[in-house]
């Protein structure tokens, strides 16, 4: 009896938690900071420094990297970072340096980082050299289109904002593994984003490409202050937050090509990125149950096969959220192709969250890491 009454308890709350997540989909979608008629006049916006942290040379990246150098914006720059001279993504960077000779670009060579987090050293070198305020930090695996800097400038015309999260549609490689978590990114991940903005509003920054102002940074403590931290977006939000910067969701919604990996390959990914929210926050990491209504249904099912009507509304909510986010909202083909996958990618990723309560060592390019409780991780 204590079972079912708690595994009730649970579909309910799943329930509702797909129906919140719906609503804030279409509050998103209808509340968008407004663009000007007409535009916005070049003379009103402000120069941009486009910081790109570089590491190997990854599938598609001269594409990726291409995008941002046809930008439709007057005035901006573009900063790359690598370890070494003979990182392969170098040769991609003097390829596209020569046939875009109008875009002012640099590329640093930064050497073995410091800092536990080498994508924050990477980025601290070059927000030292970046000429402009207006920071745009990006990885290498995104694509957008040329009207991307006009979009989150003129987000910050305010002077109210400080940092801004760009949500994203993943595109996945060419395995399946990569398909899977592209449909959990895309139906369940960007969910929770929405409804935590809806019910909170934005305290922290997530995601691959966050926009963010020079003296923003310096007021929070810098890059020096993020160096420990494994999810060093979500605390660059949080601690923007607290000193009381606007944080936003950007209406600009941006391509995260995550490229093609193994079963193998994936799980570690997942389990670092488990293990890192965990330890990011982790009251939040806990009732991240109520995001899996799929797997409680079942197990619901399972327990009690008469109360099959609950357990088949849960999911059902479930699937209207996916629709919801994955097809309205970002019009994911992936999505709208193949829906079922979102019914394996939520068990898999279940177990995934499962398995993120234990352990706190990772492995990140090749290193082991040991993570501690309020975020922070050192090399083994």
């Amino acid at each position: 009896m204590i079972v079912t009454a708690l595994l009730v308890a649970l579909a309910a709350g799943a329930g509702v938690y797909s129906v919140l997540a719906v609503i804030a989909a279409r509050r998103y979608a209808v509340c968008r900071p407004e663009m000007p008629s007409g535009g916005v006049p070049d003379s009103s916006l402000e120069p941009v420094s486009i910081l790109k942290p570089l590491s190997g040379a990854e599938d598609e990246l001269e594409t990726n990297l291409r995008t941002f150098f046809t930008q439709d914006y007057p005035d901006f720059e573009i900063l790359f970072a690598v370890r070494r001279e003979d990182d392969p993504a170098v040769g991609v960077v003097r390829r596209l340096q020569a046939g875009f000779p109008q875009v002012p670009t640099r590329l640093l060579l930064t050497g073995e980082s410091p800092y536990p987090n080498a994508k924050v050293f990477s980025l601290d070198r070059m927000m030292a050299e970046a000429r402009n305020d207006l920071l745009v930090m990006s990885d290498s695996d995104i694509r957008v289109t040329p009207g991307m800097l006009r979009v989150v400038a003129a987000e910050f015309r305010d002077g109210k904002t400080g940092v801004a999260t760009c949500p994203y549609r993943a595109v996945p490689g060419r395995s399946f593994w990569s398909r899977l978590e592209a449909v959990g990114m895309n139906t369940q991940f960007l969910s929770g984003v929405l409804t935590a903005r809806m019910l909170e509003g934005m305290k922290f920054a997530v995601g691959p490409t966050i926009v963010a102002r020079k003296r923003v940074l310096a007021d929070i403590g810098g890059f020096d202050r993020l160096k420990d931290y494994l999810a060093e977006d979500f605390v660059m939000g949080k601690f923007a937050a607290e000193r009381g910067h606007g944080v936003i969701l950007s209406s600009y919604v941006i391509e995260h090509h995550i490229g093609t990996q193994g079963l193998v390959e994936n799980l570690k990914h997942r389990l670092r990125w488990a293990r890192s929210t965990r330890c990011s926050r982790p009251a939040g990491y806990a009732g991240e149950l109520f995001t899996y209504p799929l797997p409680i249904a079942l197990l619901l099912w399972a327990w009690e096969p008469r109360l099959w009507p609950v357990a088949a509304l849960t999911a059902a909510l479930r699937a209207w959220n996916a629709w919801e986010v994955g097809w309205r909202l970002l019009r994911d083909p992936l999505t709208a192709r193949r829906w079922w996958l979102v019914a394996v990618q939520d068990l898999l990723a279940f177990a995934v969250w499962i398995a993120g309560f234990f352990g706190n060592r990772i492995l990140w390019r090749g290193q082991w890491y040991h993570l501690y409780p309020d975020g922070r991780f050192e090399r083994v």
